[in-house]
């Protein structure tokens, strides 16, 4: 999630200060990824130190407003029509833990895509009972929450087929077969070798 983006495409919309930033950050993604107003102050900061923004006078409440320069306005039409390139290089929690415990001798790793299972789904089922009944005239901040909504739970889904794929494919396989040793040859220093494959 690109907090700076997101900041800067507010912005190019008028000048805000911190708090109302924070706020209509939430209108637009419908409050599931909040931000503390420290978070926007620093990125405001950033944004300012790259000439992005620019930092207004204090009104009467003390309220700084920020406002976005041409630079600005250029790297968020920038951003909006640029398609967002999913790297190899992302941590995914799950995944690691699923294929390092794959790799661990003794450990059972059927409970543990039954168990992750279980929670997978039942935080489908939880954003299934949260999503709007149906399409319709909804308001804009209603429309912007269903839509973050629909992707949370096409990832949940898309997490429950993936546990289904691993266990299918382990199900497949002698129990522990491809338990690995720890190395005994010394790693060489600095950073490994960039991985060719997909």
């Amino acid at each position: 999630m690109s907090v700076r983006q997101s900041l800067l495409a507010i912005l190019d919309q008028g000048p805000c200060y911190g708090y109302q930033l924070r706020s209509e950050f939430d209108r637009r993604t419908g409050s599931i990824w909040p931000l503390n107003v420290g978070q926007i102050y620093n990125t405001l900061e950033r944004l300012e130190r790259d000439g992005l923004v620019a930092r207004g006078e204090a009104d009467a409440q003390g309220h700084v407003y920020w406002r976005i320069t041409d630079a600005g306005s250029d790297e968020v039409a920038r951003w909006i029509l640029s398609p967002v390139q999913r790297t190899q290089a992302a941590r995914d929690e799950l995944a690691i833990k699923v294929t390092v415990a794959a790799t661990l001798p003794g450990v059972d790793v059927e409970a543990l895509l039954r168990d992750q299972h279980v929670a997978s789904s039942a935080h489908a089922a939880s954003l299934r009972d949260r999503m709007s009944p149906a399409f319709g005239a909804e308001s804009a901040e209603d429309l912007a929450e269903s839509l973050v909504r629909d992707a949370l739970l096409f990832h949940a889904e898309a997490e429950l087929r993936w546990l289904e794929h691993v266990a299918e494919r382990l199900q497949h396989q002698p129990r522990h077969a491809f338990a690995l040793d720890i190395a005994t040859n010394r790693p060489k220093r600095g950073r490994p070798a960039v991985s060719s494959r997909p």
